[in-house]
């Protein structure tokens, strides 16, 4: 691209703001974005950057606003709702699109739109931050590890609590049910149905299975078909989450949903800085050919979620600033290769064992 403007919707969330502030750190100058422009002025005015105020209600508007932009970094959720208009936008305008989603329906729509983005020449790379680049990446190394791999288990252990954005997108698929892949197909399951003991680097836990975004995009990065995502829980919680089950109608109706993201945005808070740089997260992910008898091990370590979703969409961005290949959708590791997760700050190198 000719261009190398760039532009962050959402500037003046946690996580938006945060990208923005290591991005001038950098020494580049970001477009800021978002619905507000009370909310949007203040931070432009303290980092000294430009700012526009602009709907995701009107396509074309939007995509003439993006029709001088190359990258755009999407930090404006509800992503189900947002990501949709901006992908359509970018497809529109001419311009890369990532977001720091964990939404698996937005992975879904992503690669739904796959053909129209390679027809405008436009890279759709949603997940560009904790969700998922560590899990993804590993993913990928496993499965060149093991190409034969038939099921693929992933995992992760933090120090540090959900985001807001997560913590909403949790709060989505309490009414709908956990999420794994089997044959190829993501299949719906009750809560806290599957269990197991990880050591995901820092000894052995009881863990369950959650519907985390990789269900999608490790398929799409791997091609194994059976793939389930877990994360450490007490056998207390886990068995609180399967009384749930039985409040699915309920927890599934808007006005409940609701009141729980309300209750999200009154108490959810993300980190000081010095909490995060005391936070760590450890990452773990297994392959199996189980006709083979075949099993291998990978982890990794990483930055706190919030520092590494920062430091992941400032690497993607940068990526695709210089990218000269062809549109479509990509998961991170297609897009950048599985080694991203190691040149983030904060990160080790990607380890493997037979344990």
């Amino acid at each position: 691209m000719n261009n190398k403007q760039i532009m962050i919707y959402g500037a003046y969330g946690y996580t938006g703001e945060l990208i923005a502030r290591k991005a001038v750190a950098k020494g580049l100058k970001p477009i800021l974005s978002g619905r507000n422009a009370s909310k949007l002025r203040p931070l432009a005015t303290e980092l000294g950057l430009p700012a526009i105020a602009v709907s995701l209600d009107d396509e074309d508007v939007l995509a003439r606003t993006l029709k001088d932009v190359a990258v755009v970094i999407h930090c404006a959720g509800p992503f189900s709702a947002t990501a949709e208009p901006m992908m359509r936008a970018c497809i529109a305008s001419g311009t890369h699109y990532q977001d720091i989603t964990g939404e698996m329906a937005v992975y879904l729509q992503a690669h739904a739109l796959d053909s129209e983005a390679k027809a405008a020449n436009v890279v759709l790379c949603p997940g560009t931050g904790f969700d998922v680049i560590p899990t993804d990446c590993l993913a990928a190394a496993l499965h060149k590890a093991m190409p034969s791999a038939t099921h693929l288990t992933l995992g992760f252990d933090s120090d540090s609590g959900l985001s807001p954005g997560t913590a909403k997108t949790s709060v989505e698929s309490l009414g709908v049910g956990g999420a794994v892949r089997r044959n190829g197909k993501i299949e719906t399951i009750p809560h806290g149905e599957l269990t197991r003991k990880i050591n995901f680097g820092r000894g052995e836990k009881f863990a369950v299975a959650i519907p985390w975004g990789d269900v999608a995009t490790a398929y799409y990065s791997t091609e194994i078909p059976n793939i389930e995502v877990y994360i450490p829980m007490s056998p207390s919680r886990a068995g609180k989450m399967k009384k749930l089950n039985k409040l699915r109608w309920l927890l599934r109706m808007q006005w409940v949903q609701n009141c729980l993201k309300g209750k999200v945005d009154r108490k959810v808070r993300g980190p000081s800085e010095n909490q995060r740089a005391e936070q760590k997260t450890w990452v773990w992910g297994e392959v199996r050919n189980d006709r083979r008898g075949e099993r291998r091990i990978g982890r990794v370590t990483t930055a706190n979620g919030y520092d590494l979703t920062a430091n992941g969409s400032l690497a993607v961005m940068d990526f695709l600033l210089g990218y000269d290949g062809p549109g479509g959708y990509f998961t991170p590791s297609k897009l950048c290769g599985h080694d991203l997760v190691e040149k983030l700050p904060g990160s080790s190198q990607i380890k493997f064992s037979i344990d």
